[in-house]
């Protein structure tokens, strides 16, 4: 079973409620425009030492939680972070990549572990959560930067560093039907708002920004965390695509799905 699969059974048999969006929106409890999102690095899945320090580490745990808050439209407001590892000898360094995320971290736990595990929940708030169920047929589909940096890097030995779109992420906010970000690559990622939003995204290949030293095979590797709208006002963000009626995405793109 695929993560995706794992998520509509549980759905289904009514053990989960509303997980649909890269956040909880927890305004039907009472939480008016409180964001809710959790991500967790596991040492030799997401990263590797040899590939980056422990203050990029901190850094990069904080703005992958970040971007799911910037696809809400929403202002961070705190971190919650949970530690696993053999030891702490490393903390205060990968605290200080936390704190260059300009986020506080509020609280969280610790704990020994044979690897790294990095489990981490951010909180926000927003005005306006698009969410992945509104694009619909004529709207315009954009980006917010280029892309296919991760993968170029990632054939250089390294990891790119996420960026950090919360505030061209508010703007969109504001127009935006239907949001996410890039983590999983444009061509999954557009996928989970086509099904959701039960219409079919048209990608033009030409008009997709690549990132220096990318190709367009470096789109399928995921972790850009830009961002992916539909809107029927573009504002100044690159026009990559647009919704028709139907279903899926054009052309098919592979990415990263955990347990595929």
């Amino acid at each position: 079973m695929k993560e995706l699969e794992l998520l509509a059974e549980l759905e289904r048999r009514g053990l989960i409620a509303g997980v649909e969006d890269d956040a909880a929106h927890l305004a039907a409890e009472g939480f008016e425009g409180l964001v809710v999102t959790q991500d967790a690095l596991v040492e030799g899945v997401h990263f590797r030492f040899d590939m980056l320090s422990w203050h990029e580490l901190g850094y990069r745990a904080a703005a992958v939680n970040v971007s799911d808050l910037a696809a809400c439209g929403a202002e961070p407001l705190a971190l919650v972070v949970t530690l696993a590892a053999p030891g702490l000898e490393h903390a205060v360094e990968l605290y200080e990549g936390f704190a260059e995320a300009g986020v506080p971290v509020r609280g969280g736990d610790t704990t020994v572990a044979p690897q790294v595990v990095l489990s981490v929940t951010a909180l926000g708030r927003s005005e306006r959560i698009p969410g992945r169920s509104g694009a619909r047929p004529g709207d315009a589909v954009v980006v917010t930067g280029p892309l296919g940096a991760a993968g170029a890097a990632f054939r250089e030995g390294r990891l790119a560093r996420p960026p950090r779109r919360v505030d061209e992420g508010r703007r969109l906010a504001q127009v935006a039907t239907a949001m996410c970000d890039i983590s999983d690559g444009i061509g999954v990622d557009a996928a989970h708002i086509a099904r959701r939003s039960g219409c079919r995204i048209v990608l033009d290949a030409d008009r997709i920004p690549l990132a220096p030293g990318a190709t367009f095979e470096d789109l399928e590797f995921g972790e850009d965390y830009e961002l992916l709208a539909t809107t029927n006002d573009p504002l100044d963000f690159t026009v990559v695509g647009r919704c028709e009626t139907g279903s899926g995405v054009e052309p098919e793109l592979s990415g990263w799905e955990h347990f595929g």
